[in-house]
This record gives C-alpha cells, sequence and structure tokens, in this order.
C-alpha cells in the first residue's frame, strides 16, 4: 500500500508541473485553419519569442493563460503560435513553417498578434495592450467588430 501511495504521489506532483495552456494554441497553421472554418470562427495567431522576448512572456503570464481569456478563446477564436524561441527545440518543419508565415505576414516584431479568418486573411493586426486578460477581450472584441 505504501508503494502505491508513492507512486501516486509522485505522478502527482510530476503533473502538477505539465504546461497547462500547452494543448490550447496549435502549432500548424493548416489545422488551424481547418478548425476555424469547420467552427466559424477566426484564427487569433500569435507570432512569438516565447523563452526571450518579455513583452510576448508578460502577454503569456497576463493574457493567454489567465481564465478569462481562454474561456473567451474557446467559444470565439481558434489560437495558432508561431514561435520562434532560442532555447525551446522545434521540428523543422515547424521552423520552415513559421519562417514563411513570418515572412508572409511581414512580421517585424514580437509578439504581433493577428486576426486570421478561416482563409488566412489579415482581418486585424495587434500586439500586447496593457491592463489585463479582461482588457485584452475586449479588446479583441472591438477588432471583430
Amino acid at each position: 500500500m505504501k508503494k502505491w501511495i508513492t507512486l501516486f504521489t509522485v505522478l502527482l506532483l510530476g503533473a502538477a508541473h505539465l504546461p497547462a495552456a500547452a494543448a490550447d494554441w496549435l502549432t500548424d497553421f493548416e489545422s488551424a485553419r481547418q478548425q476555424a472554418a469547420a467552427r466559424n470562427v477566426p484564427i487569433l495567431a500569435d507570432f512569438s519569442g516565447s523563452d526571450w522576448c518579455g513583452w510576448c512572456i508578460r502577454l503569456e503570464k497576463e493574457v493567454f493563460s489567465q481564465p478569462e481569456f481562454k474561456a473567451y478563446a474557446e467559444k470565439n477564436l481558434v489560437l495558432f503560435r508561431a514561435d520562434f524561441p532560442s532555447r525551446k527545440p522545434q521540428s523543422d518543419a515547424v521552423k520552415q513553417q513559421n519562417r514563411e508565415l513570418a515572412e508572409r505576414y511581414g512580421i517585424r516584431g514580437y509578439p504581433t498578434i493577428l486576426l486570421l479568418d478561416s482563409a488566412g486573411n489579415v482581418l486585424k493586426r495587434t500586439g500586447y495592450q496593457p491592463g489585463g486578460a479582461d482588457a485584452y477581450v475586449e479588446h479583441l472584441k472591438s477588432l471583430l467588430k
């Protein structure tokens, strides 16, 4: 019995360190387009330097990881992240896709947030906004009117 309790504790503690939001963000642009078309919602494309860009890290912490944003996004957006990390590993295919998307959309700085239709056309362009998750959701709503 003691072994089971120890095993359960180890598994529980290990699960606590898994990133909760990772599954919410797609990294395959074609999958994002297909989901957006099927759900008839826009894509929020986050062009980010997730492990080195201070404003990107701040946007993740203040907005994207918050329950208010997650609740809005779940119903109203498909989340796609084109990440340009300095230390996180990525497949060559993802790196190439992200470079091509950055070139296609003229990305010059991070974070750049694009609201796209399911065909990949830009509806609006934005970035970090102060005020937290509620303010950011209102900002997105105003952009999508």
